[in-house]
C-alpha cells in the first residue's frame, strides 16, 4: 500500500490512522481532525505550528492537534518520519482518566520535543498500532497510550488563558462549520459578520491560519476522508464533498496529506 515514499498501514486499532513517510515533499497549510503524534527518523523539517515556526530532526518527537494550522518542508533534501493520527474520542477517554475526570480538555503540550524517552514509548506504541494481532495488544496499546499521553500533553493548569476569537469572526467561520458544502461568498461571510470584506479575510487569516476559502476547502476534505474511512467509493466522496470530481479531491488530498485517498482508502478498508 505505497505510493512513493507514503505508507498507510491496515488499521489495526479502532480511531488510530498510522502513516510512514520519506520525502522532500513540502505539504500546503492544512489541519486534521484527529491529534497526531510521530517521531522524526532521519532528516529535519521546519513546519509552521500553532505556536509559530518550529524545527525538528531525528529523534524529535512531533504534535499536532485537532484544528491546528500547519505545514512542513524539508530542511535539505528531505525527511523520514513515522505518525499515529488519533481521533479526539480515543484521546478524550485516556487523559479522562489520567486526570481522574477532571480535565475537560487536553492538547500536546510542544509541536516539538526532544525526549529520548518520550521516543523510545512513541516507538513502543508505533509498533503495536502497526502490527496488533495478539489477542493481548489492546491491553497492551492502553497501557502505552497511558504513559505517552500523560508525558506528551499539557494536563497541568495552563500557563496562559487561550487568545479567544472574535465574536464576529466566530459567525463567520460558523457560517462554514454548518454546511462546509454551500456555495458561499465573501459578501456572506462578511454580512454575517458584520464586518467588510477585507477585515473578514483578515481576521479570519489571524484567528485561525487559513484565508475563508482555504477554511472551506479544508472543511470539505476534512468531509471526504471521513467517508472515506466509513468505505464510501472514491467518487462518490468527492461529490459529497463538494468537490468538482475525484481528481479535483486528489489533488487537495494529496497536496495536503502527501498520500493518495486511493491509498488510505486501501488501508482502512
Amino acid at each position: 500500500m505505497t505510493k512513493g515514499h507514503f505508507k498507510v498501514l491496515p488499521r489495526r486499532m479502532a480511531g488510530v490512522d498510522v502513516v510512514e513517510a520519506a520525502t522532500g515533499h513540502a505539504f500546503a497549510r492544512h489541519t486534521h481532525e484527529q491529534f497526531g503524534i510521530g517521531l522524526i527518523h532521519q532528516g529535519a523539517q521546519k513546519s509552521l505550528s500553532g505556536r509559530g515556526i518550529v524545527e525538528a530532526e531525528a529523534g524529535d518527537v512531533i504534535t499536532v492537534n485537532p484544528g491546528e494550522v500547519h505545514d512542513g518542508a524539508p530542511i535539505g533534501a528531505g525527511r523520514s518520519w513515522r505518525m499515529l493520527y488519533l481521533e479526539p474520542s480515543l484521546v478524550d477517554a485516556v487523559v479522562s482518566d489520567i486526570s481522574e475526570g477532571r480535565r475537560t480538555n487536553c492538547e500536546f503540550a510542544d509541536p516539538v520535543m526532544r525526549n529520548a524517552a518520550l521516543a523510545n514509548r512513541f516507538r513502543a506504541i508505533f509498533a503495536v498500532a502497526a502490527t496488533a494481532v495478539r489477542p493481548d495488544a489492546m491491553l497492551r496499546w492502553e497501557e502505552l497510550a497511558v504513559t505517552l499521553l500523560a508525558e506528551a500533553m499539557c494536563l497541568g493548569p495552563q500557563s496562559s488563558a487561550p487568545v479567544k476569537e472574535p465574536k464576529s469572526i466566530a459567525k463567520a467561520r460558523s457560517l462554514i462549520d454548518d454546511d462546509p458544502l454551500a456555495s458561499l461568498t465573501l459578501a456572506d461571510l462578511a454580512r454575517e459578520s458584520g464586518l467588510s470584506r477585507f477585515q473578514v479575510v483578515r481576521g479570519f487569516a489571524k484567528a485561525t491560519g487559513l484565508t475563508p476559502h482555504a477554511y472551506l476547502v479544508q472543511r470539505r476534505i476534512d468531509i471526504v476522508r471521513r467517508l472515506i474511512a466509513e468505505g464510501t467509493p472514491l467518487a462518490e466522496a468527492a461529490i459529497a464533498g463538494g468537490f468538482a470530481d475525484q481528481s479535483h479531491m486528489t489533488r487537495v488530498f494529496v497536496r495536503k496529506y502527501g498520500f493518495s485517498p486511493g491509498l488510505y482508502a486501501q488501508a482502512l478498508n
